[in-house]
């Protein structure tokens, strides 16, 4: 009897065995295969061939089918995927599934599938010669041109590139000009025709030692810190640095936390280097994405730029790993498997024997930390590229002053006066929406979600009340609740407020607005920011969105509207944040040949925060907030683990809560880990559940990490734990 153990992704943290019939050859460790398991058949990676199981014989079922010839990763990979499941305490099964495509999850094949290609008939070239006699049609032309031109079938998906859209073609091929056909493809080896498409602009000092520095590595793994002020020219380092590894016929990883920074990260990549570029984010269907993860896999791509989850793409010769903005909370994931993709990265880097690249502005205290311990190489670049200069920062005091949706005269008149000298404004506001909460005149009820007792955000286009935080939305009220009165009025301003206000005082010039309700629909996001990079609109509204990375050239006043909750945070981090914010949001300003401006609104100008980042800069905030840190014991100096938990009862809760806090103090042997009380959560109630949360402490991870296990064994057989649903989150970055 041939056995096969398997994991896959279930609740239950644990591998599960099953027989190899006769029939079926011996799948590859790291293949898929599909099993029954309960009354349906699911995707498992085989993960090993035991000589015998604890399972009774007559108990064993058979593998249904083996889906894949060979391993889906390599090894290097597949001890990445094992040290994560490990340290983030996270079941292998999960951890494998997620660095899969949805339809390899899904049992489809790993291979490409037969690309659609277009090609020209006898009476299409009849067509084109008549088009070519006269100005009718240009469009028609240019696609039966295309097609002529073309020696082998036309790739479908190049249409987007000519902007020949679907209802052309369908008509093309109902008048019988063109024909669709299949094209199988082909691996292309991008190596024998690599090169530049451009040449590189000379670097300043600073970017000079930083490229000879990571090209001229003595260590294989080395990782660096690139500390660059805003437009200091990061990425033409990454550009610069990328070329000898290119050249060598290895791949690089670029991760980015957000998808608006792929559009110009792969402009940028695409402008200087021939070779394939692979693009993984949530954006793509899931043909796509499977198509870019394979292209990984094989070599066929140089380049792979991806948000989070790109980390865990398959390399066949991997060369580089680089991290824009390596500060930015998304990425660090916050459900189901909670891994922060820096560390995991940093750690894929160092079994792969490659070097890893954090760039950044605004280094994250943690990683700062590691650069000045000289964990990191830290690399500086403390100029703005060419002959940009740092925009001038002002603290704009708003009390007592009359405010028009939020801005002041003074602001105003800065927009008008930079308008008028042609250049572009860019307003940050991180609030979407109208307005965040609608309430009562008459009695002052405000308008609350059931299910999280938040206020509702009110949306006006189309008129609507949301909530932020379970997503649920309802209907405009037309009298309150609580006393029947019909004066429900809006408070506060969003995003979509701004933009009323600024188009009414500005008529003549065009607002683009940028949050996630204005970037819903596919390629809208790609189009605004084109549309800014030409210039066609004047104003610029945005969320953290349009704060990361950017690069307006023509944007010389920032202005930043309403920060000042972040200033009173409950949450050690929110300096940090703010801090990071401040400084990015003002590096959009100025970034070219004209001179920037930043105006931040605030009811506390006095506020030493603001004083030492208007003054002094990020990095001396940041050394003075180390210091801080390490005083208060608080993370890079020390651990923690943040244990939530939800359920419907609240006093099924608070046993649940007790027991579980008797447990951690009972395992905690010689206490060197710190048991905090059970507290209820930030937002207390969110989607209808209830929300507690426990946080552990320890001077080192070892441990901690051991509590935590024991703690995670407990939790999955306690009875008072059946139906209350908790997860384990390792170097929380987020307390909510």
């Amino acid at each position: 009897m041939k056995l096969v153990r398997v994991t896959m992704a279930t609740h239950l943290r644990r591998d599960f065995d099953y027989i190899l019939p006769d029939t079926i050859a011996t799948p590859a460790l790291g293949a898929r295969v599909r099993v029954p398991f309960g009354t349906r058949n699911m995707i498992a990676i085989v993960i090993g061939f035991p000589e015998e199981t604890t399972i009774a014989p007559e108990k064993l079922r058979p593998v249904s089918e083996v889906l894949d010839q060979h391993a889906l990763f390599d090894n290097k990979l597949d001890q990445l995927l094992k040290w994560a499941s490990n340290y983030y305490h996270y079941n292998l099964g999960d951890v494998y599934f997620q660095m899969l495509p949805a339809l390899l999850r899904q049992g489809e094949p790993d291979q490409h599938r037969p690309a659609k290609g277009w090609h020209i008939t006898e009476s299409g070239k009849e067509r084109l010669a008549q088009l070519n006699q006269s100005t009718k049609a240009p469009k028609q032309r240019v696609a039966l041109k295309l097609l002529e031109k073309s020696k082998a079938p036309f790739p479908h998906h190049e249409w987007e590139v000519h902007n020949i859209s679907t209802a052309m073609l369908r008509n093309l091929r109902q008048q019988d000009w063109i024909r669709e056909t299949t094209i199988s493809p082909e691996p292309v080896d991008w190596r024998k025709n690599f090169g530049l498409k451009q040449e590189p602009p000379k670097l300043n000092q600073q970017q000079a030692i930083a490229v000879a520095a990571i090209t001229h590595r003595s260590q294989p793994f080395t990782a660096y810190l690139l500390e660059g002020v805003t437009g200091s020219g990061k990425t033409e380092v990454y550009l610069q640095v990328l070329e000898p590894i290119l050249n060598a016929g290895r791949q690089a990883l670029i991760l980015v936390p957000e998808i608006g920074l792929t559009p110009q990260t792969i402009a940028r990549f695409r402008q200087r280097f021939n070779a394939p570029i692979a693009v993984l984010h949530s954006a793509l269907n899931d043909r796509q994405r499977l198509d870019a993860w394979l292209d990984a896999r094989t070599g066929e791509a140089a380049i792979i730029i991806g948000t989070r989850s790109a980390l865990f793409t398959p390399l066949k010769n991997p060369g580089i790993i680089i991290i824009d903005e390596e500060h930015d909370p998304s990425l660090k994931q916050q459900d189901t498997f909670r891994y922060h993709a820096r560390d995991v990265a940093l750690m894929r880097a160092k079994l792969q024997s490659i070097p890893i690249v954090l760039g950044t502005a605004t280094p994250s205290l943690e990683t700062l930390q590691n650069a000045l311990s000289n964990r990191y190489q830290h690399l500086r670049l403390t100029q703005r590229a060419g002959n940009a200069q740092p925009a001038q920062c002002e603290l704009i005091d708003i009390r007592h002053q009359p405010l028009r949706s939020g801005l002041c005269s003074q602001l105003i008149e800065s927009i008008r006066h930079t308008l008028e000298q042609g250049q572009q404004v860019m307003l940050f506001l991180n609030r979407r929406g109208y307005a965040p909460a609608m309430l009562c005149h008459e009695c002052g009820e405000v308008i609350e979600c059931p299910r999280c007792e938040r206020f509702y955000t009110y949306h006006q286009n189309p008129a609507h009340l949301a909530c932020h935080h379970c997503g649920s939305q309802r209907a405009i009220p037309k009298q309150c609740h609580h006393c029947g009165s019909t004066e429900l009025v809006t408070t506060g301003i969003g995003t979509e407020q701004l933009e009323q206000q600024i188009s009414e005082l500005f008529p003549d010039h065009s607002v683009a607005r940028i949050d996630r309700d204005s970037t819903r629909t596919k390629g809208s996001l790609d189009r605004l920011l084109n549309a800014i990079q030409n210039q066609h609109h004047h104003i610029l509204i945005g969320t953290q969105m349009l704060a990361k990375g950017h690069h307006f050239p023509n944007v010389t006043l920032v202005a930043i509207i309403d920060i000042d909750n972040a200033l009173f945070s409950s949450d050690f981090r929110a300096a940090e944040r703010l801090a990071q914010l401040f400084i990015q949001v003002s590096g959009r300003a100025g970034r070219a040949n004209l001179p920037g401006k930043v105006l931040l609104q605030t009811h506390h100008p006095e506020h030493e925060l603001l004083q030492d980042l208007v003054n002094n800069g990020y990095e001396h905030f940041a050394k003075f907030a180390l210091k801080e840190r390490q005083l208060t014991q608080l993370p890079p100096f020390c651990h923690q683990v943040l244990i939530r938990f939800e359920g419907n009862d609240l006093q099924k809760l608070k046993q649940f809560a007790g027991e579980l806090e008797h447990q951690g103090n009972q395992y905690n042997h010689e206490h060197r880990c710190f048991v905090f009380p059970v507290i209820e959560s930030p937002i207390p109630k969110r989607a209808g559940k209830i929300r507690m949360q426990q946080l552990l402490q320890a001077s080192h991870r070892q441990p901690l990490h051991q509590l935590i296990h024991r703690l995670i064994t407990w939790l999955e057989v306690a009875p008072s734990a059946k139906r209350i649903r908790w997860s384990v989150d390792i170097d929380p970055i987020d307390m909510l």
